[in-house]
């Protein structure tokens, strides 16, 4: 080994154009191509938001319409987390092995025909399997939005890139919060959900017309026979999971994003309505605050943390705090809690979305190219699972204690507490072994076989 002179990786001649052992290959340029090809990828995770979150706006509809009580109601979002999360890994492995595209069409697909059952069943329990459809085909679409931001982008630009997906998936949820809200009041259930599921069919279009998986020259090698089978897919997830960055990212996700998730899920609108007074206009503009402060604090969590990485941690605690100190506050407050008390919350609850991407951004340089899909499965798990389990919870203590939502909420401190453990224990070792692995790869790149 002698050392020379490093060239910058992608210019001709360098290393970066050969890839060997231990090397990853050249970053892909980026571009308005680029641009244009993820902009309709988003436009499918986009649609698939405003599908996630229509029953945010329409919980004490559905119970009038299927005549059910709060765990029934919490039910509906409960089972479509529940195939969510346990579709994450397998879609992981459906990414790495067959492409972006693919899985994005059966995605699509699944969750158009998910809002379609929705607006037209009129029993509980095909509902239930309609909102089922519907996770199904959400959980492909923002895996796979990950990995296209990854095929066409270089690297450096993966922060801002996946906080950018996460603001328009919030722009999805605002849609949600302002247009569908209206529309189900003005026009009824059948018309509202049914005609929104048309939005399924136009990107499903846009999609086959101008999706590609990588740009020209930077296909990923072809999948060797020794990758396949059951065998290889335990390797990919033990592989994965063994990885501190992996395990720490997953925590990220789940002590982050499920405050603000059952919020604007499901559990959001009947606490500002029943428990502090509000009318169904007054509450819809603090959701549609939380949206708004989301997409915000996403573009200056992205920039931070492409500048500089070492923001993540500060970035993680720091949001986990104040948004716990916000729930501590608003329902210790006795009586109902002050406007302006309600508002910080709010705001405060927007910046849970885009601290949770930052689990990615942990799990990303932990894990090679060939298992990006299936690192990301495992840490979009975590704050679903968080949500899922916050959702049942929440509605069983509503009945239990009578509509007691200062009861029912705290539960959501608790579940902050244990991921709060769970990072301070892996962060360490999975900022050390990514620090190590950073200093590998520039050995490799500046010294090259005689």
């Amino acid at each position: 080994m002698t050392s020379s002179t490093p060239t910058p990786p992608g210019t001709p001649g360098s290393s970066g154009d050969r890839p060997g052992p231990g090397l990853r290959p050249p970053d892909p340029p980026g571009g308005r191509r680029a641009v244009l090809v993820w902009s309709v990828g988003v436009s499918v995770y986009f649609v698939a938001i405003i599908f996630r979150t229509s029953l945010g706006v329409a919980g004490l509809d559905a119970a009038d319409r299927f005549e059910i009580n709060a765990s029934a109601l919490s039910t509906f979002s409960i089972l479509q987390l529940l195939v969510y999360a346990g579709m994450q890994i397998p879609v992981g492995l459906m990414v790495d092995r067959v492409g972006t595209k693919r899985v994005l069409t059966w995605g699509v697909i699944l969750f158009t025909l998910g809002q379609l059952g929705f607006a037209f069943f009129p029993h509980y329990g095909m509902a239930l399997v309609s909102r089922a459809l519907l996770g199904c085909g959400d959980a492909m679409t923002f895996i796979s939005v990950l990995r296209l931001g990854s095929r066409w982008f270089p690297a450096r630009r993966g922060p801002l890139v996946g906080q950018l997906a996460g603001l328009v998936g919030m722009a999805g949820n605002l849609v949600s919060t302002l247009v569908l809200a209206r529309l189900l009041h003005g026009i009824g259930w059948e018309a509202a959900f049914g005609g929104s599921a048309l939005l399924g069919v136009l990107v499903l279009g846009l999609m086959l017309l101008f999706l590609k998986d990588h740009p020209e020259g930077h296909a990923p090698p072809p999948v060797p026979k020794e990758h396949r089978g059951a065998a290889f897919v335990r390797h990919q997830i033990a592989r994965s999971w063994a990885e501190p960055g992996t395990r720490l990212g997953l925590w990220t996700h789940f002590t982050t994003q499920f405050p603000a998730m059952v919020y604007l899920l499901l559990w959001g609108l009947p606490y500002l309505v029943e428990a502090q007074g509000m009318t169904r206009a007054e509450a819809g503009e603090l959701l549609t605050l939380v949206v708004l402060a989301n997409m915000v604090i996403g573009l200056v969590y992205g920039q931070l943390i492409a500048r500089n990485h070492r923001a993540r941690s500060v970035i993680v605690l720091g949001t986990v705090l104040a948004t716990g100190a916000c729930w501590a506050a608003v329902l210790s407050w006795p009586g109902t809690a002050p406007a302006w008390l309600l508002l910080v919350h709010a705001m405060v609850l927007g910046a849970c979305g885009p601290a949770s991407m930052v689990g990615f951004d942990f799990a990303r340089p932990a894990n090679p190219p060939e298992r990006q899909g299936t690192a990301s499965g495992i840490v979009n798990m975590g704050g679903f699972t968080a949500s899922m389990t916050s959702l049942l919870a929440i509605g069983v203590l509503l009945d239990l204690t009578g509509d007691n939502y200062r009861v029912a909420f705290s539960v959501l401190l608790v579940l902050q507490a244990f991921g709060t453990a769970q990072i301070l224990r892996l962060r360490r070792a999975a900022l050390r072994c990514e620090s190590e692995r950073l200093v590998a790869s520039r050995v490799e790149t500046v010294h090259v076989p005689v």
